[in-house]
Parts: structure tokens; sequence; C-alpha cells
């Protein structure tokens, strides 16, 4: 972080930590909500799509319990 100058004025020690508290808490506002942009990676397409890359559910049927095991 920037250091922080005071350049009017002479505020009282309280009144100069509740500005840096409020400085301090939109920055990781901020922070965060960028964190979470990036993570969101846009609209699941086919080739981000999580889902995927899964298992598909077993189905009971005919040969299953020797079919389960075959790699899809």
């Amino acid at each position: 972080m920037a250091p922080i100058q005071v350049l009017h004025g002479q505020p009282n020690p309280e009144e100069l930590a509740t500005v840096l508290a409020v400085v301090q808490a939109r920055a990781a506002a901020a922070q965060a909500a960028a964190q979470a942009a990036g993570r969101a990676g846009g609209p699941a397409t086919p080739w981000n799509d999580r889902a995927t890359r899964l298992r598909p559910a077993l189905r009971p049927g005919p040969d299953a319990w020797r079919t389960s095991a075959w790699a899809h």
C-alpha cells in the first residue's frame, strides 16, 4: 500500500485510524472482487465445463458388474 500523507488539517489519532480502516477495507474488498472475477472464468462451455471430466453415473443393466470397471 502506498504511503498516505495528511495534506490539510490536524486529524487526531482516532480520526486518522478511522480513515485508514476505511481505506484498507475498500482495498481488501476490491482485491477480493478481482480474485473472484478471475476464478469465475466466464460462462461454461464444452471446453471449460468441469462436469465433462466427471465419470458418468453407473446404470444397472445386463452385465453391469463387468462393465463398471471399463474406462469411459
